[in-house]
């Protein structure tokens, strides 16, 4: 039962990673084709830097708890809505 749990907080820490750097694509496309701003570029910017932040706090013990990753993908729902809206303005 606890490896099933650490191999799950594994796998969820791993999704978070990838899904920021997905993210970090989109935005990068954004800004070669014109679609985000250099204003909107240095926003989204901070907000993945203060996402991996807290990814990496609450990392530290080497797992995320539900909590932790309920607040971490509601943040990237976030950044994700903010790009698209960027990208379509």
């Amino acid at each position: 039962m606890i490896l099933c749990r650490a191999r799950s907080s594994t796998t969820s820490a791993q999704e978070v990673y990838h899904r920021e750097i997905h993210q970090q694509h989109r935005i990068a496309h954004g800004v070669q084709n014109g679609s985000i701003n250099k204003r909107e570029y240095r926003q989204l910017e901070r907000r993945e830097a203060s996402l991996n932040s807290a990814r990496r706090r609450d990392l530290r013990d080497g797992r995320l708890n539900p909590r932790e990753r309920q607040q971490l993908n509601r943040r990237e729902n976030r950044i994700s809505r903010s790009i698209h809206h960027d990208e379509h303005n």
